[in-house]
């Protein structure tokens, strides 16, 4: 089957006719890059992804991971796929040419990770918990923790976790029991136990760099007691190489219904009282630099919950055209051939769906990853700001809006197989079953609604939402040059005029102390919000589609055609359905709210 990961030609779409990759080349720092070194870059990428990490992702979900004599045991699939990532230096393909990286844009370096995001999300966990961890160090870690940990991890003898979540506390950080006590040397002795921590323990690196929260004697209560501490599998010596090994035990490991390929470990951190972990930042500061981290991680999470939905639809579009089944409601002769089932209106229907939910989530992840790079390389201090405050009020519908849509997409993928859909010798049940975890990683649906709605909305005075809103307006403006765009652009802007005065109002309440009553209906706002913006996306989509059309290109007009299309199946059937979530967050309804536990 062709084009099983993503679609070429819509991926050079975003980068050079949405995006305009190719304008991050005349900053200094992407200089030495051009359009060619983009495209060999995601060629490789393609590559890779295909010869040594999509042909594994059936054999890692039939063979999990194995806990014998205390370690984990992988397929021998896997450290040739992660060393073949590796080797074409994509662990550090946004890091600079002096740090031995490939000096990528962010947009481009997220490009080629989706190839690998859509081949195998258990194997593709491993660099990309590596990535996160290594860049938390570089930020805040000390010159002496760099040369240890840093260094090898960039160059992949180390790999790297985040631990955070404890067995009584789950997404409740405040509550988390590990301690870290001052040994009198500069090191301190952790105990505690961590559990779901992906990555936790392999065979793939020569050491593990744990990233964990603990809390010193002194901490004070809640969030702002936590520390950060770097805590490696093996301890290291003064010249670089591997000392005895930590105390820290791998005490099980968890058997989960989707990215099986990754271990879920629980850990055991200082059973013997020798667990030895190095301060990273300043006391009770842990939680601010772990959250560079998460939101990295965040993002992540949404662009792997788009590739998996991305990697249903190609594989249930295949089929559909493949596949003859029935005939037109207007053939009623039994004589005639079966059709093949996209020729249905109704498999057309759950197509259109999919393609209109993970071609939009795509395009909303690729803008990120370019707002990334303006925050870093932004021609002046004011573009920087500007891109970071925009980005963090994104960053929770970066995440959750593709890991509930694009599972939608998975799930329709499944029904257009109908029987088969759901049997384990085609792909994409596993698709739904590894994309059902991204609802939950790094932070569920109800905590990231939290966080827009309590928190990300008024900060720093609503400068995100204004500029979001500015942007909005403008696309809509440059869409009235195309009077073939009225019918897209107008539910939009009648859908931002609403949300604008539910949010003044939400907010008030906030302000004059109403929180449980207006963060009630959270999650109701983040879906409202997040289609708005995906809308908006796919109306940006829309122009661009049809300047291309103006083109004349023969080769590229049914792709134009379908973009149009699927802007039109959005903007028109999606968008006026949020009205409804709207009508009951103006109304302020308790229904959940004034729910009794006795009642249920």
């Amino acid at each position: 089957m062709s084009e099983t990961l993503l679609n070429s030609r819509n991926l050079a779409f975003e980068l050079y006719e949405v995006l305009d990759a190719e304008s991050l080349t005349r900053r200094e720092r992407f200089a030495e890059h051009n359009r060619e070194t983009f495209d060999a870059a995601i060629g490789t990428a393609r590559t890779i992804a295909e010869k040594y990490f999509a042909p594994h992702n059936r054999k890692a979900d039939e063979n999990e991971p194995r806990y014998e004599n205390g370690a984990a045991v992988l397929i021998p699939e896997v450290k040739p796929a992660v060393d073949a990532f590796l080797e074409a230096g994509f662990l550090n393909a946004a890091r600079s040419f002096e740090a031995g990286g490939m000096q990528l844009p962010t947009l481009l370096s997220q490009a080629c990770f989706a190839h690998f995001q859509a081949a195998n999300a258990g194997t593709t966990a491993y660099p990309f918990l590596t990535m996160g961890a290594a860049n938390l160090i570089e930020s805040f870690g000390s010159d002496e923790q760099k040369r240890l940990f840093l260094q090898p991890m960039i160059d992949g003898r180390f790999f790297g976790t985040m631990a955070l979540t404890e067995p009584h506390a789950g997404s409740s950080l405040s509550d988390i029991r590990t301690r870290a006590e001052p040994a009198g040397d500069g090191t301190y002795r952790l105990r505690g136990n961590k559990i779901f921590i992906s990555g936790g323990d392999h065979p793939l690196s020569e050491n593990i760099v744990h990233m964990v929260l603990a809390k010193l004697p002194d901490a004070p209560a809640g969030v702002k007691g936590i520390s950060l501490f770097i805590v490696p599998k093996f301890l290291v010596n003064e010249d670089g190489s591997l000392g005895p090994r930590n105390d820290v035990i791998l005490a099980g490991l968890f058997h989960k219904m989707g990215w099986r390929g990754t271990t879920s470990t629980a850990l055991n951190f200082g059973d013997n009282g020798e667990c030895v972990g190095y301060l990273v930042g300043k006391p009770h500061q842990g939680l601010s630099c772990m959250f560079q981290m998460m939101n990295e991680a965040r993002i992540g999470v949404g662009m792997g919950a788009v590739m998996l939905g991305y990697a249903g639809y190609l594989y249930s579009l295949e089929y559909a055209r493949e596949r003859p089944q029935g005939r037109l409601p207007d053939s009623k002769s039994p004589d005639s051939a079966p059709v093949p089932i996209i020729r249905h209106a109704d498999v057309k229907r759950m197509l259109l769906t999919q393609k209109a939910y993970v071609e939009g989530a795509f395009d909303l992840g690729l803008y990120a990853a370019r707002l990334f790079d303006d925050t870093t390389t932004g021609e002046t201090e004011e573009v920087r700001q500007q891109a970071h405050e925009l980005l963090d009020l994104l960053t929770p519908i970066v995440k959750s809006w593709p890991s509930e849509f694009c599972l939608k997409a998975n799930e329709l993928a499944i029904q257009i197989l109908a029987g088969h859909g759901y049997t384990r010798e085609y792909p994409v049940e596993q698709y739904y079953r590894d994309n059902r975890l991204n609802p939950i990683h790094e932070g569920t649906h109800g905590i990231q609604s939290l966080d827009l709605l309590g928190r990300k909305l008024a900060q720093n005075s609503g400068a995100g939402l204004k500029q979001l809103l500015r942007l909005i307006a403008t696309t809509a403006k440059r869409a009235q040059g195309y009077p073939g765009l009225d019918a897209l652009r107008q539910p939009l802007e009648q859908l931002v005029a609403r949300l604008q005065a539910v949010t003044l109002g939400l907010l008030g309440d906030l302000s004059q102390g109403k929180v449980n009553s207006t963060l009630a209906n959270s999650a109701l706002y983040l879906k409202v919000f997040g289609h708005t913006v995906i809308g908006w996306r796919w109306l940006e989509q829309a122009i661009h589609a049809e300047q291309g059309l103006a083109k004349g290109n023969p080769a590229d007009t049914d792709f134009y055609q379908g973009k149009l299309q699927a802007a039109r199946y959005f903007l028109t059937w999606e968008i006026p359905g949020c009205h409804h979530e709207l009508a009951i967050l103006e109304s302020r309804d308790d229904v959940c709210l004034g729910m009794q536990e006795s009642w249920f």
